[in-house]
C-alpha cells in the first residue's frame, strides 16, 4: 500500500527481548511504503533487546535506533523519539507501548484515522470493541477510575485518559514545546489529552495486554499533584 506520508512509529523498549523480533517483524510486514520505525532505549535496559534491534535495522533502513544516554525513564523516551522524528521530517507520528501491549496490527487503523484528517488518534479499552486482559483489578479500577476523574476536574469527555497508543498529525507535536509536558509517569498520556482537546480528535478501540510492571504508589501521588495543575500549566505548552 502506497502512503506517501512519512509516519514514524515512537517506540520505547527496555528488556522485551522474549517479544522484540515479533514486534518488529509485524510493524515491517505492514503494507505501507512509508513506515518507519523508531525504538528508544536507555541504560535500564539488560538484556538482548538492543542487539536484536541492530541486527534487524542491519537490513532495514527504516529502523531506527534511538538509544537515549540522558533518559529519566520511560516518559523521556517518548519525548526523545518525537524530537528525532520531527527533525527526520514525520508527517504524522503513533505512539505505542513495546512488549506486544499494543498490537502492531492495530496500526492500520490509526493509519485510516489520521488519512482522514484526524488531528489526534487516541486508543481506547473502555469503548465498544476495546478491552483489557492479563491486567491486574486495581490497575483497572485505576485506569478507569482515573478517566472519571480526570473529566471530572478538566472537562474533558474521553473514555479512556490514561491509554498509550495514540496517533498525532505533524503540526500538533510540532507546536508543543515538549520540554514543559509536567509527567514522568503515569499521567502523561492524561497531560496531552487535556492540552489537545480542542483538536480534531478521535477515539479508537484497542485491546491491551498486561505487562509485569507495577504501580508505586509514589508515582499515583504524583499522578494525582499533576492533575490539578494542567489548567494552570497549560500556557507554558503551546508555541506561539
Amino acid at each position: 500500500m502506497c502512503n506517501d506520508k512519512k509516519t514514524i512509529i515512537v517506540m520505547p523498549v527496555a528488556n522485551e527481548a522474549a517479544t522484540m523480533a515479533q514486534v518488529i517483524d509485524e510493524i515491517m510486514a505492514l503494507p505501507y511504503e512509508n513506515l518507519y520505525y523508531y525504538p528508544v532505549i536507555d541504560d535500564y535496559s539488560k538484556d538482548d533487546t538492543e542487539k536484536i534491534i541492530r541486527e534487524k535495522a542491519e537490513n532495514n533502513p527504516k529502523i531506527k535506533l534511538i538509544y537515549y544516554k540522558e533518559s529519566k525513564g520511560v516518559i523521556s523516551c517518548y519525548l526523545e523519539g518525537y524530537r528525532q522524528a520531527l527533525l527526520d521530517g514525520a508527517d504524522r507520528i503513533i505512539e505505542m507501548d513495546g512488549g506486544l501491549s499494543h498490537d502492531p496490527k492495530q496500526i492500520p487503523m490509526y493509519m485510516d484515522k489520521l488519512d482522514e484528517g484526524y488531528d489526534c488518534v487516541w486508543g481506547s479499552r473502555f469503548i465498544k470493541g476495546g478491552g483489557v486482559s492479563d491486567l491486574p483489578l486495581y490497575r483497572r479500577i485505576l485506569s478507569g477510575g482515573g478517566t472519571i476523574l480526570a473529566n471530572v476536574v478538566l472537562g474533558t469527555k474521553l473514555k479512556d485518559m490514561t491509554s498509550g497508543y495514540e496517533a498525532f498529525q505533524r503540526h500538533v507535536l510540532e507546536n508543543i514545546n515538549l520540554d514543559q509536558i509536567m509527567s514522568t509517569g503515569h499521567m502523561y498520556q492524561t497531560e496531552l489529552r487535556y492540552y489537545c482537546r480542542n483538536l480534531n480528535c478521535i477515539e479508537v478501540p484497542i485491546h491491551y495486554v498486561g505487562s509485569s510492571t507495577g504501580l508505586k504508589p509514589k508515582a499515583v501521588v504524583e499522578a494525582l499533584e499533576i492533575l490539578f495543575k494542567l489548567k494552570k500549566h497549560e500556557r507554558y505548552i503551546w508555541k506561539k
